[in-house]
């Protein structure tokens, strides 16, 4: 089955970067776009109506089957539980593999775009979107897809698919000499071994990690009643250790039983992360 065509807020007058933000389960591409930019900063407008010569490009997921809920729901891949991140993640890997192929395809055709900048591109999502788009990085760094930094990577209330192995395989390992090399080598092999098989193979070419000093943007509602702030805690303690950059923040009070970005600080904090 084909993905649907991304929704897209065009650029205006002319296009000087591209954000490509990546949907909740159950949501889709023009449901987030609407709901992101019905929302505002402190002082009364909107992300798009703040940056008007952004790309904003809202990927929607196909429909896939839900093992928990036994009903097909547009989902980037198959979570089995968000109570116990750890059950049954065998049912994550044909989603997320499908999935992160495609992501990469929207991020060559924005870079062409771009004429190749792709220090002018983000990449980012909410909930699972998130969970999608930090591994989608990975893999385009263990592709070669993905060979200079980004503007940002960004993440909204998520969390990170297999993160009990990762942090296990980082604390357990020695990292002598330079260490962000040897996370991204970990972390690669990890993601090809484990997760992506035969659909993927790696790039063998000298590693480059000035893509690990791509920003990262990561915020979470510390009452956030459908994703744990423990897993995005989690995920930003694990990202610290393979990027250079990374900003988390956390705040109560916001719309979706805490499962939403807060209104209008959380959108100041994503402008001025966008704007830097």
């Amino acid at each position: 089955m084909e993905f649907p065509a991304p929704h897209i807020h065009h650029a205006q007058p002319f296009h000087t970067h591209t954000i490509i933000l990546l949907h909740g389960r159950g949501s889709n591409g023009l449901e987030f776009a609407e709901e992101l930019f019905s929302s505002t900063t402190s002082k009364g407008k909107n992300l798009a109506s703040c940056l008007p010569t952004y790309r904003w490009v809202f990927p929607t997921s196909r429909d896939r089957w839900s093992t928990t809920f036994q009903e097909d729901m547009c989902s980037w891949f198959d979570a089995y539980s968000l109570n116990d991140i750890q059950k049954r993640q065998e049912l994550q890997k044909d989603g997320l593999r499908e999935s992160i192929l495609y992501i990469l395809d929207i991020i060559e055709e924005e870079a062409r775009l771009l004429d190749g900048q792709l220090g002018h591109i983000y990449l980012g999502g909410i909930s699972q979107g998130m969970a999608t788009a930090i591994w989608a990085f990975f893999a385009g760094i263990g592709t070669g897809q993905v060979q200079g930094p980004l503007g940002g990577l960004l993440g909204f209330c998520g969390w990170l698919p297999f993160a009990q192995q990762l942090e296990g395989l980082l604390d357990k390992s020695t990292l002598n000499g330079p260490i962000i090399h040897q996370a991204q080598r970990l972390v690669s092999t990890f993601f090809f071994d484990g997760i992506a098989g035969r659909e993927m193979s790696q790039a063998n070419q000298p590693e480059d990690s000035s893509v690990l000093s791509t920003p990262v943007f990561l915020s979470h509602g510390a009452d956030d009643e459908w994703v744990s702030v423990e897993l995005g805690r989690q995920a930003s303690r694990i990202i610290r250790t393979i990027m250079d950059r990374v900003e988390w923040h956390e705040f109560t009070g916001a719309e979706g039983e805490g499962h939403w970005i807060k209104e209008p600080e959380g959108f100041d904090q994503i402008l001025q992360f966008l704007q830097t």
